[in-house]
């Protein structure tokens, strides 16, 4: 009884309106004031944040705050992924059949989660990797590989919460929620980033501008409060490290694993 009232809650509170209204009080110059109480509540170090907490004109920009330079080195051993964001891994594993399995007890296809995409053929039998990131973590987003853009889209959806509740208890929320989509093609094949949308998550924004192509850890997107990403390797290109697991947590330019190279 008491899961299905809090589903009930939640399913209420999911509505783009009620996101929208908060997303803009975040974007307020009077969110500002929040910001202490915001950084300590979630205990945020802000001393890592690129300015000081005084200069941020909303709690928006705060959240979506840039590190000072050097704090997240990028691992530069070749052919590695690495990862793309701060967050605990929630989800790993291989994808058989285009089915990824047991996601906090729930099953996603390739298909939904792509949004029926010729390309979700090249993901069929390959690997996916979904991270978490808390209101705690730093929200930018970097690319996991050295390539090009290949293709960008942008899915609506709801705005369900991605935590443990949200995992757990909704219906498949990272097919059902907000997505946007990149696909990348590197020297060992082609990766989808599913950056997904959140509860109280005005929206998901790429950099500006953003360039064909990215070197790996360059910024590529960033969340306005928090959510999840899903990586997704093509058939037969990447091989995982081995001590990677449920509860695992990564910081942004960690190495996921390798790819391997094509004959």
């Amino acid at each position: 009884m008491k899961i299905s009232f809090f589903r009930l809650l939640t399913e209420l509170s999911s509505r783009k309106t009620v996101s929208r209204l908060t997303g803009a009080f975040a974007k307020s110059r009077a969110s500002r004031g929040l910001i202490p109480r915001f950084a300590k509540t979630y205990g945020i170090r802000v001393q890592d944040a690129e300015k000081a907490v005084h200069e941020y004109g909303s709690l928006n920009e705060f959240f979506s705050r840039r590190l000072k330079s050097g704090l997240r080195p990028i691992d530069a051993a070749p052919d590695t992924l690495v990862s793309p964001v701060d967050a605990m891994i929630t989800g790993i594993g291989p994808i058989h059949e285009g089915l990824i399995v047991n996601v906090k007890g729930q099953d996603y296809t390739i298909q939904e989660l792509l949004n029926e995409s010729p390309r979700m053929i090249n993901y069929t039998n390959g690997y996916y990797c979904v991270l978490y990131l808390s209101p705690t973590d730093y929200h930018r987003i970097h690319s996991p590989v050295t390539g090009d853009i290949l293709e960008k889209e942008h899915v609506p959806g709801k705005v369900y919460p991605v935590n443990e509740f949200g995992l757990r208890h909704m219906r498949r929320v990272l097919s059902r929620n907000e997505r946007l989509i990149t696909y990348m093609q590197h020297d060992a094949g082609e990766i989808a980033v599913v950056k997904v949308g959140a509860l109280n998550v005005s929206s998901i924004q790429y950099v500006v501008p953003l360039p064909d192509r990215l070197e790996r850890g360059d910024e590529l997107a960033y969340f306005e409060f928090g959510s999840t990403v899903v990586l997704l390797m093509e058939n037969g290109t990447f091989e995982p490290r081995t001590a990677l697991e449920v509860g695992s947590k990564v910081k942004v330019g960690e190495a996921l694993g390798t790819f391997k190279r094509r004959d």
